[in-house]
């Protein structure tokens, strides 16, 4: 690998990062990344139909409170973030 093709890796990298929320940066801590990885899946379930009422019949609730339900465990999905420890 040349010294060439790591840089337009490194480059196509930090596009992707920019682009996308969820694909993460070098700053980014665990508790970020979770809460990422927990928000895309419940917006995956909401949004797909079959995915939902699966939940839905497996719970033994409506279609309407399980996209209730995702919705709000959205806005806290991995609970309160940690403290921050200051240096």
């Amino acid at each position: 690998m040349q010294a060439s093709d790591r840089f337009n890796i490194n480059s196509q990298l930090e596009h992707l990062q920019a682009k996308y929320v969820g694909t993460g940066h070098a700053d980014m801590n665990r508790f970020e990344w979770a809460v990422n990885i927990q928000r895309d899946s419940y917006a995956s379930y909401i949004g797909h139909y079959p995915l939902l009422s699966y939940f839905a019949v497996a719970e033994n609730e409506s279609i309407g409170r399980e996209r209730y339900t995702f919705m709000q465990k959205m806005l806290l999905p991995c609970g309160l973030p940690p403290e921050r420890e200051e240096d």
